[in-house]
């Protein structure tokens, strides 16, 4: 299924393997493509905008998702990091992560959140730094439902639960 967007661009329907966590992204890929998968939302056909309605291409309107190749879908994953424990007393590593969490601008929070709580779940500190991690992002103004959310999603992208 291909959506045809207000501002002209498009939007590629792609299904996935469900055991396979895909991201969301922007610009990772390449520049003006983002990817939206795990935690993601899409605007589908006959939503409507402030710049228009968004309508499925002539003729994939009937169609379901296709797979998304597998060559792509590679590109699409982050690959595997090796994870280093560390102690989160040691307070280094995870408070540079709520620093980087802190930072965030409008517009980068919850990808930040996100990355930062990937972060430290594969170093093993995780669970020690969710409370910090939603506080810090709190702080730049998602709501503490978001941030445990996005926490929460980084646990499941990096095999843990939340």
């Amino acid at each position: 299924m291909v959506v045809l967007t207000p501002s002209g661009g498009r939007h590629l329907w792609l299904s996935g393997p469900p055991e396979v966590v895909v991201p969301n992204s922007a610009g990772r890929l390449a520049p003006g493509i983002d990817i939206r998968g795990a935690g993601g939302y899409l605007v589908g056909p006959g939503s409507r905008t402030g710049q228009g309605v968004y309508a499925a291409a002539p003729g994939t309107a009937h169609l379901a998702p296709a797979p998304c190749p597998r060559s792509l879908l590679r590109l699409l994953i982050p690959p595997p990091r090796v994870p280093h424990p560390t102690s989160a007393s040691a307070g280094g590593h995870g408070q540079g992560l709520i620093h980087f969490v802190l930072a965030a601008h409008e517009g980068q929070r919850n990808t930040r959140l996100f990355w930062a709580a990937c972060r430290a779940y594969e170093d093993g500190i995780g669970p020690a730094l969710v409370d910090a991690l939603v506080d810090a992002a709190v702080d730049t103004g998602l709501t503490e439902r978001e941030a445990r959310a996005t926490v929460a999603s980084a646990a499941r992208m990096t095999g843990h639960r939340p």
